[in-house]
């Protein structure tokens, strides 16, 4: 995988969404904190590997305790409910990220995603 996995342009469906709408979506509302295809951290964890993880669980990154401590196993529901507002879902979080509001485009990142970091 590439460093930003943002080269997953395929049309590919899933969790309802469209990847290739999320890979859009991903750079230009996530991209500047987060890589999806690696595990390299910058502002924000890189999300390789985000399925089925345990938040608050990468190496070198510092998460608040919030995030440590949230309970949180990644998968479409978890990302999806964290996505729409993250500050609500893990009161505490550094993530200064407003959310997502539209399901749409929460569906399409979530399909992005699913295949970026896996």
């Amino acid at each position: 995988a590439s460093e930003t996995g943002l080269e997953l342009l395929g049309h590919q469906q899933g969790a309802g969404g469209d990847a290739r709408d999320g890979a859009r979506i991903f750079k230009a509302k996530c991209a500047q904190c987060h890589t999806a295809g690696s595990t390299q951290n910058h502002m924000g964890p890189g999300l390789e590997g985000l399925f089925g993880k345990q938040s608050g669980t990468n190496d070198g990154f510092r998460y608040s305790q919030a995030m440590i401590h949230s309970g949180i196993t990644w998968n479409e529901e978890t990302l999806d409910d964290f996505l729409e507002n993250p500050r609500k879902n893990v009161v505490g979080t550094k993530m200064a990220f407003s959310g997502l509001k539209k399901t749409s485009e929460r569906d399409d990142v979530i399909a992005y995603l699913k295949e970026a970091t896996a």
